[in-house]
């Protein structure tokens, strides 16, 4: 979403240094309100159905029990997890910018820092999730930045065609 900000902002021929903030800062926050509504909603609907399986096999009701507290838990964690994520990436690539805004380096220097930076989290996002899911990490981080470079150049393409 953020290299789509970059590509879409930084790179038009009327740069607003204004524009490029406001937008990286409140496309990350709607995804991660979007985000981790959404997930909360499905993970909550998941436990819910895990606890009910649980109930008819073990003929108990596990309302106030440590799992349903536990699952609950869980819910509010993966769901602050996928709220905050869209927030951290903004951080790290939004700081170019702000570099650009205290006059250190211009906006289109800023911008190619910018989507470095995207591109290299990306890599290490896809390496932690290999190493989370016993895989090779590098070939997952490999394909996850071969994927963000894919929706760069498309992203560059298109926006060149306007």
């Amino acid at each position: 979403m953020l290299l789509g900000v970059v590509i879409g902002s930084a790179f038009s021929e009327n740069a607003d240094l204004r524009v490029i903030l406001t937008t990286m800062l409140v496309s990350s926050l709607s995804l991660g309100i979007s985000t981790g509504v959404s997930v909360y909603e499905a993970e909550t609907l998941e436990q819910d159905k895990r606890i009910s399986e649980l109930e008819q096999a073990l003929f108990r009701n596990l309302e106030e029990t440590a799992i349903a507290r536990s699952a609950k838990k869980t819910v509010t964690l993966i769901s602050l997890v996928n709220f905050i994520t869209p927030l951290i990436s903004c951080l790290v690539t939004i700081f170019p910018f702000i570099l650009s805004a205290l006059r250190v380096i211009g906006i289109r220097l800023a911008a190619w820092l910018s989507i470095a930076l995207s591109l290299a989290i990306l890599f290490v996002a896809g390496a932690y999730l290999g190493k989370l899911g016993k895989r090779n990490p590098w070939v997952k981080g490999l394909r996850m930045l071969v994927f963000g470079i894919i929706a760069f150049v498309i992203g560059y393409w298109i926006e060149s065609l306007i």
